[in-house]
Parts: C-alpha cells; structure tokens; sequence
C-alpha cells in the first residue's frame, strides 16, 4: 500500500508522538507513506472564514502536490481531512472556480485536475488494508477503550467515509481487531470542543470533561481517538477539564497510530508515549 501523506502542522509542534507513532506503525505494517514536504496548513477551518478563495487556492496546492505523485492524500487529523475534502468536492464540482484556482497556482508552476481522492488513515486501513489483516503481535486483552470520533472525521456525512454520522463503528471495529474491548457512551461522537478554545476556553475545557468524564463512567481504561486535537484537548488540557467538571478524571489518551502500535508490539519510545500527559501506566 502507498499514499501521499499530508501530516499537518500539529505533529510537527504539539504533538510529535504522533508523527513517530505513525512513521513506526506505517513501517511495521509495509505501508509506504510519501509525505508532502511542500504542503503547507489547511487553514484548520479558520482560514475559510476570512478568505474562502484563498483556503481554495492553498488547498488545491496541497492537492496537486499528491496529484503529482498520483496517489491517493490520507492524512491523521479529522479537520485536516474535513478541509481538503471539502476543497476536493469544491473544485471537482465547479470546473469555473477550478480554473479560477489553476489561474493562481499557475503562477507557482502548479495546475490542479481535481482528480485527488482524500482519506483518514483509519479508514485507508478499513478499507484496503483490512482490520483483520493487522499483523498483531501484542492483543490489548483486557483493556477497555472507549472510542471518540471527533466531528469532522464523520460530518457532513457526504463528504465523510462512509461511517454512519450517528452511529460509527470503524473505531469500535478496530479496537475489537486489536484484542480489546470498545466502550459505548453517547458522547463518543460528539464534539471535544477544540476549535473554541481560543475564543471560549471554558466551554472547550466542559465539553472534553464531559466526554472524559462518560467515559470513566462506563469503566474505559483508556480513550482513542483519530484526531490530533482531539487528542490535544483530552491530553494536553486533562487538568483544565478537571477543574471545569469538578472532578477528577486521569484518564489516558492514545492517538489511532498509538493504538494500533501498542497491538503491533512496538515500544514506548517508537509510538512516543512518554511525551503523553496523562501516563497509559
């Protein structure tokens, strides 16, 4: 299996256990990865709110540099996903905003055919390469991991892989590929609350308490997630959800590739687990 990777900014600053678990669980499972070096940020869904042609012409950027390569774009960020599919479906949609885009990347020496198919690795790995197919090493026996989807990974569902928006399953399939056991709770589609935390930070710190707190709950050992900010708000920001519910959660949190790692038999350092907040003990 080959793809172009889009890693985003996030494991390059805040998270980068998430680029070594990626590049260790890639090479265990022979998946070769090109990353696009001369990608640049989606915008993260901010950009799009001050200048949508511009988001449009930066996306199509990062789209034609996969094009090139004539593989499919998977990246491990839902709102990376979410962003480029959105500019993908735009562009595809409208052969005169197309051209109007190919008109400013022709003054970088680029031209976009809208031919780009953009993936999340969870489900590049659902689909072609097949839960059942991890070569696993390590089963996660025992352990009781409550899945968080995120938003932007299965809305708008259009746009999404093919999860149903209301009830996904892929991150419970894989857990359960993984020897262990999925924990259901209703908040594990709903929303951490990251792309308020700038303008609203208490309102981010109860909505990720609160998924945290429903997933103790219900007795998970661990959470996952496919989403670096997800990830970051669970994490990073565990402390502040605490005191925002007034409780205490101590709950760790993986990344997908983390996960999938830890089944894979592969070591702390390799998946970059010491740099997690919260200790998986």
């Amino acid at each position: 299996m080959r793809y172009a990777l889009f890693m985003g900014c996030t494991p390059y600053g805040a998270t980068p256990e998430l680029k070594t678990s990626l590049e260790a669980a890639a090479k265990a499972l022979e998946i070769e990865l090109i990353e696009l070096k001369e990608a640049s940020c989606c915008g993260a869904t901010h950009l799009q709110d001050f200048d949508g042609f511009l988001s449009l012409v930066i996306n199509a950027r990062n789209l034609a540099y996969a094009e090139k390569l004539g593989l499919d774009l998977i990246t491990i960020c839902n709102t990376c996903q979410l962003v480029l599919s959105q500019a993908a479906a735009r562009l595809a949609a409208d052969r005169d905003l197309l051209e109007r885009v190919n008109h400013k990347l022709g003054e970088v020496g680029l031209r976009y055919n809208a031919s780009i198919k953009v993936r999340h690795l969870l489900y590049a790995l659902r689909d072609d390469y097949g839960f059942d197919n991890l070569p696993i090493k390590k089963p996660l026996i025992g352990k009781k991991i409550a899945p968080f989807y995120g938003c932007h990974n299965i809305r708008p569902s259009k746009l999404a892989s093919g999860d149903d928006p209301f009830r996904p399953r892929a991150l419970d399939d894989l857990i359960i590929a993984l020897g262990a056991e999925p924990i259901d709770y209703p908040l594990k589609n709903d929303c951490c609350g990251f792309h308020t935390q700038m303008q609203a930070s208490e309102t981010t710190y109860r909505l990720s308490g609160g998924v945290l707190a429903q997933a103790c709950d219900r007795g998970a050992d661990w959470i996952v997630t496919p989403c670096p900010l997800c990830h970051l708000s669970f994490d990073a920001q565990q402390a502040n959800a605490e005191r925002a519910i007034n409780r205490p959660l101590n709950i760790p949190t993986l990344h997908l590739t983390q996960l999938i790692g830890l089944a894979l038999g592969l070591d702390d350092r390799a998946l970059g687990l010491r740099r997690n907040i919260v200790s998986i003990k």
